[in-house]
């Protein structure tokens, strides 16, 4: 059973950079097959997918934010870590990070942490 949980500062400034970790276990981040995203979904919204991190430690991510993302990882703490940068208050959400498992289908994402909230407000 896999098991995601993200943390993070809950409020972050206008033009900051927000940082957000997303611990796994119960499975390898490294694991061939698997892909390690992060998707969010502001208030009266739906989910927007941001990017994310393979088995390899290649990334990929959504036209729209590709500019201001980036998706690292340490695998000696199986953690993965969003960074978004320049934010304004538009990227006010929860954030989530989930796993896909492409066996189930294309970009089909089986496990989600909890999420957490993000305010980015001066």
């Amino acid at each position: 059973q896999v098991q995601l949980q993200e943390s993070g500062p809950g409020l972050v400034k206008p033009s900051q950079t927000l940082s957000l970790t997303c611990t796994a276990s119960g499975g390898s981040i490294t694991l061939n097959s698997y892909y390690w995203s992060w998707i969010r979904q502001p208030p009266g919204k739906g989910l927007e997918w941001m990017g994310a991190i393979f088995s390899s430690g290649s990334t990929y991510y959504s036209p729209s934010l590709k500019s201001r993302t980036s998706i690292s990882r340490d695998t000696s703490k199986n953690q993965f870590t969003l960074q978004l940068s320049s934010v304004t208050p538009e990227d006010t959400a929860v954030y989530y990070c989930a796993r896909v498992y492409n066996e189930l289908g294309p970009w089909a994402h089986d496990y989600w942490g909890q999420g957490t909230q993000v305010t980015v407000s001066s």
